[in-house]
């Protein structure tokens, strides 16, 4: 069974924004597309991180150590993430952090939240390709998510984002 952190949003919103969050440069076009739709349509934003689940099983002393530091790892990317959440809506996001497989958690989230309306991905723009949820999205995720996908190109400008936001 893995392991889950939730934050529920602070108050209700209309629509919910999903943006998984990671270290990339795409990452950044898919908040700033959210965070300005947010804005625009008076929605809320919610974040997904998912930690994948330690392989290390000679000593579970230090797997467990392991878990630990990459929990608190995600949590202090989340918790710097909504501060810009916060600074580009006005808005606390509700914060999800998961501990598995990424797709299946990111199902998971968005099965178990029917106030989440949209998920946002930045698409990877360097030759490793979109990224490894945006290509599910025709391979084993297709189908299986039940609300509309926003794929941002990773290499839109703030200024080209505000534009059509």
């Amino acid at each position: 069974m893995s392991e889950q952190i939730t934050t529920p949003p602070l108050q209700d919103h209309g629509r919910t924004f999903l943006v998984v969050v990671d270290q990339s440069a795409e990452f950044q076009a898919a908040l700033r597309y959210a965070c300005r739709r947010a804005l625009r349509t008076s929605g809320a934003i919610a974040l997904f991180r998912a930690v994948p689940p330690t392989e290390f099983q000679h000593f579970s002393t230090v797997g467990e150590l392991m878990d630990h530091e990459a929990k608190t790892e995600a949590e202090r990317l989340l918790q710097q993430v909504a501060a810009d959440v916060h600074r580009l809506t006005g808005q606390f996001p509700s914060l999800h952090i998961r501990q598995g497989e990424v797709l299946q958690q990111l199902q998971a989230v968005i099965a178990e939240s029917p106030g989440i309306s949209m998920l946002v991905l930045g698409a990877g723009t360097g030759h490793e390709g979109p990224g490894l949820i945006v290509s599910a999205l025709s391979g084993k995720l297709a189908g299986k998510i039940m609300i509309p996908v926003v794929i941002v190109p990773g290499d839109m400008t703030p200024e080209q984002i505000d534009a059509i936001t």
